[in-house]
């Protein structure tokens, strides 16, 4: 299936799933702010899934935990038999499911909580990370329970996984996620990336060896640091198994929010996929998989955002070297993006590892020669780990309309990218939407990706067009250049004190430089600096020497300036006739008016 027909089919599942769903909180008004919603409705609908997926063996589970509680078989014998019952990794031997509490109204909070200790200890954490149990107090002694309980067994609370993939349902919590954002003004799509977004991420990681895999199939693992609630995860998989059945990806995935990790958990333990290896901490300061190495990184963490809560670690972890994630340098605390890139490189298998993460536009360029983020981006081209950078289209992602760019980076390049880096403008690849969500008012479509992707493999110098549906130009341009090209020496120029017929003055045959009379050049390392210094400098101060002990390194990529057109402002003829022919304009209207008088 094309990656645009399964974008459409996801978009009308979602929309109209969630929907009902959310329909579900209005029940909820008076008892529970609007912002706190989503505190009962993610829960019950992560449990409704449960109970669904449950369902044919229900009763054969309920039976065996009679009998291996007779036998007195407890601990991991007790799981395993039972999880084999069940046909998943989990279970439940409570004997009420959603329809039997709806029974017995009388005693829906007893028998609620029955059900929920039913379960196996993996659900346990999950609603345990939900912090549920204060909200189903509340929607019991607002007698709410019941009523919300009903609707979950009516039709738009059916979550049979044979009705809702696992992909879609993953779809369906980020969107009343994002719904119940808006409720409160929080940013909306603050959680998720749109599946069109990471459709493309997810072709450029396996681009290389698609082949291979269509032919022999693959075993692989994959790492989101930041995962939310997995769907990149999910939908590499998704990718990889369309493209070979005989594809085995092992998914492994760190999320700092209670809920949303909850979610992921959740979500895996429905595909019979490592739930295990779902873990709830903050990456930066709690690294759940350290000494880990994978085959693929997909992730979009949290640009924007600082690094003072993990600073403590953060900075321990810098002081062990190259030994841990952070010894090429850290970045302002005010920028702790760039922190989990070095993280993702850490984890990149040697030899092979690939990486997709987005980035905003400081990753670019900020932090002078010397900085940390200088000496990250230093490190990362240096190693040749960047293989390509895609400037995305501005309002492609739900809760911002800023630039944005997927860097590839590898520990495998292939022998023709070799000393490289591919910079690709996708700025003006994208087609319009009909309807906005929050910030996002564009979409990848097929003839999107297809084109990026074209740009990327075919590795040369060009400019890539189609024509979209509509009949608009799509247009994609590509630069490769070698990875010194973004390398430069800041060096310190200092002006010599003269004597009266204007020679330097020597001091032990050196000259001297004039107090506050410093400056600084930029000179890229391709050149010869004493080259430059005769060419640029000396030619304008003739006592201008360097002082190379100051000399600083430097990295940045200058996208912007790289792919920038120049186009020639409009003539003052033209501005003069547009002016007139507004001037005659405003005449007819004001005749329309007043009339002739």
């Amino acid at each position: 299936m094309s990656i645009n027909s399964l974008q459409k089919q996801t978009n009308i599942n979602i929309q109209e799933k969630a929907n009902l769903i959310w329909e579900i909180a209005t029940h909820l008004v008076g008892l529970f702010k609007p912002h706190e919603y989503g505190k009962v409705i993610l829960p019950m609908t992560v449990l409704k899934r449960f109970d669904d997926a449950l369902a044919p063996t229900k009763q054969k589970v309920v039976e065996m935990g009679e009998k291996l509680a007779g036998m007195k078989v407890e601990g991991e014998a007790r799981d395993g038999v039972l999880c084999k019952t069940s046909g998943y990794s989990f279970y439940n031997t409570s004997k009420f499911d959603f329809k039997k509490l709806v029974s017995d109204p009388d005693n829906i909070e007893s028998n609620f909580e029955n059900y929920l200790q039913g379960f196996s200890s993996n659900v346990k954490d999950i609603i345990s990370n939900f912090k549920f149990t204060d909200q189903v107090r509340t929607m019991a002694d607002g007698n709410v329970l019941f009523v919300v309980i009903q609707e979950f067994i009516s039709a738009k609370g059916d979550m049979s996984p044979d009705k809702i993939t696992s992909t879609d349902m993953g779809y369906i919590f980020e969107e009343l996620i994002r719904k119940f954002s808006e409720s409160y003004d929080e940013q909306a799509g603050a959680h998720f990336t749109s599946r069109d977004i990471i459709y493309l991420m997810t072709e450029l990681l396996i681009a290389p060896e698609k082949d291979e895999i269509k032919a022999n199939g693959c075993t692989k693992t994959a790492y989101d640091m930041a995962m939310g609630t997995s769907q990149m995860l999910g939908c590499l998989t998704e990718l990889l198994t369309d493209i070979s059945e005989e594809a085995d990806l092992t998914c492994f995935g760190e999320e700092f929010n209670p809920e949303t990790y909850a979610i992921a958990k959740a979500d895996m333990l429905i595909k019979g996929g490592n739930a295990s290896g779902m873990m709830y901490g903050d990456t930066l300061n709690d690294d759940k998989f350290s000494g880990y190495e994978f085959d693929y990184i997909i992730s979009n963490p949290p640009f924007g955002i600082d690094w003072k809560r993990e600073k403590a670690e953060v900075e321990a972890e810098a002081k062990k070297g190259y030994d841990g994630r952070f010894g090429p340098g850290l970045p302002a605390i005010s920028d702790g993006q760039m922190l989990f890139m070095l993280n993702g490189v850490k984890k990149l298998k040697e030899g092979s590892g690939r990486m997709a993460i987005i980035q905003n536009g400081s990753s670019l360029f900020t932090g002078d020669a010397g900085s940390g983020a200088s000496e990250i981006r230093r490190y990362v081209i240096t190693e040749d780990m960047v293989e390509a950078i895609i400037q995305m289209p501005t309002d492609l992602f739900y809760n911002t309309g800023i630039s944005t760019y997927i860097w590839l980076l590898t520990k495998g390049k292939p022998a023709h990218r070799l000393g490289k880096v591919q910079l690709i403008d996708a700025s003006k690849c994208f087609v319009k939407r009909r309807k906005n969500i929050g910030n996002k008012r564009v979409d990848l479509d097929d003839k999107c990706i297809e084109l990026i992707m074209q740009a990327y493999m075919e590795f040369t110098d060009g400019v890539y067009t189609k024509t979209d549906d509509n009949g608009n130009e799509l247009v994609v341009e590509s630069k490769k250049f070698a990875n010194d090209f973004f390398g430069f020496t800041k060096v310190t120029v200092e002006t010599a004190q003269a004597d009266e017929n204007g020679k330097p003055v020597l001091k032990k045959g050196n000259m001297q430089a004039v107090k506050g009379a410093s400056d600084t050049e930029i000179i890229p390392l391709s050149e010869d600096i004493d080259e430059y210094l005769k060419k640029n400098v000396l030619p304008y101060n003739p006592l201008a020497f360097l002082d190379r002990k100051k000399d600083k390194i430097g990295y940045e990529i200058p996208f912007t300036r790289l792919f920038y057109k120049f186009t020639a402002p409009q003539s003052s003829e033209d501005i003069f006739a547009d002016i007139k022919v507004l001037e005659a304009e405003e005449t007819e209207l004001m005749k329309e008016l007043f009339g002739n008088a």
